[in-house]
């Protein structure tokens, strides 16, 4: 399943060094302006379960679901016009947006704006996205009403949804807060709207910061509350030295000293995963125990589909085991026993952590 996370920010807004923490991929992290393409990786979801299933089964490997990650090149004031111009437009090919803040001072890193300000930052980004949007929907509004002096009803009714997008876009507004739901939406799907896409904000503090957070966080979290939107703290400088170190006793270490339970960067992917609307479903066996990425409410053939479009195509049922249970039991054989084994057919929607086994006939 090819989904994909955007990291955007300002430039130096140390977006490029949490890509390399999550990522599989190393991107060089450049000063302002030196920046000239996305860079493009991978990164798997943390999931505890996992191992915890793989305790049981000790199978020959343990494999993470992923998903696509893109760090895109830092933004500047006015970057919808010119080279920035390419950079935004990578924005439409990802399916949501995980946006950098930067908070925190670092005179070797000199901020575009000449000073740390995360909630204008914030405000500048947006500014950029709606203003590439504003030019999207303006075209589709001319192409609109040649079709509606064609006698296009229907377009007719794409114009009136167009008109409340200009509109709230002109009042520097995101797309996705436009008051227009349901099948209207259908009017703006092909336009791939940057602000559109759901966001995930990421504060991204100094060392000393990582636990409690400062005055710049601070004050975007506050400034962030009337998006409903979901707001972490990363320390990112920080994390970038955690994930350096390959022996995972040297990282438990590290994590105490600095009060860290687990890499903050693990905390962002799965939000990410829940941003995208993604759940995680099981196979287990001697060769391997596996996570699979599926939308929330995926019926069992379609998660069988994310397996292989074969199991889709032939399937008969699903053998099903929640989560629980199994950790419960510890095998399959104890939860077919125990009745927490179960049958299911088509229409049955799969559950985050289920343990799938797919009859299938091709």
């Amino acid at each position: 399943m090819a989904l994909t996370c955007g990291i955007i920010g300002l430039t130096n807004s140390g977006k490029t060094t949490i890509f390399n923490c999550i990522s599989n991929s190393k991107a060089q992290a450049s000063s302002f302006g030196q920046a000239n393409k996305a860079n493009l990786g991978m990164i798997q979801v943390p999931d505890e379960r996992l191992y915890k299933i793989d305790a049981l089964v000790k199978s020959l490997k343990v494999i993470h679901t992923t998903v696509d990650i893109v760090d895109i090149p830092g933004l500047t004031k006015g970057g919808s016009k010119g080279e920035g111009s390419k950079f935004l437009s990578e924005i439409r090919n990802v399916d949501a947006l995980i946006h950098v803040l930067r908070c925190f001072d670092d005179p070797t890193m000199p901020h575009a704006e000449g000073s740390v300000d995360p909630v204008r930052d914030k405000e500048l980004v947006d500014i950029e996205l709606q203003v590439k949007d504003l030019e999207s929907v303006e075209r589709k509004i001319t192409r609109l009403e040649k079709m509606v002096k064609a006698g296009d009803k229907d377009a007719k009714r794409g114009l009136e949804v167009l008109a409340v997008f200009k509109d709230h876009l002109e009042n520097l507004q995101p797309a996705r807060t436009a008051p227009i739901s349901g099948d209207d939406r259908r009017f703006i799907d092909d336009l791939f709207l940057l602000s559109d896409k759901p966001v995930l904000y990421v504060c991204n503090v100094d060392d000393e910061s990582a636990i409690t957070g400062n005055s710049w966080s601070i004050a975007a979290v506050e400034a962030l509350k009337a998006e409903n939107a979901e707001v972490l703290v990363i320390a990112g400088k920080l994390e970038a030295e955690i994930a350096e170190l390959e022996d995972a006793a040297d990282r438990e270490v590290f994590l105490q000293d600095v009060g860290l339970t687990e890499p903050s960067v693990n905390k962002m992917v799965r939000a990410a995963y829940d941003l995208l609307q993604l759940e995680t479903f099981f196979t287990a066996g001697p060769k391997e125990v596996r996570a699979w990425t599926m939308h929330k409410g995926s019926t069992a053939p379609q998660a069988a589909g994310v397996i292989h479009s074969d199991l889709e195509r032939g399937f008969i049922r699903a053998e099903v085991i929640r989560y629980d249970d199994f950790m419960r039991y510890g095998s399959e054989h104890a939860c077919r026993e125990a009745g927490k084994l179960s049958v299911e057919g088509k229409n049955y929607i799969v559950n985050d952590g289920d343990l799938l086994h797919i009859r299938f006939n091709v």
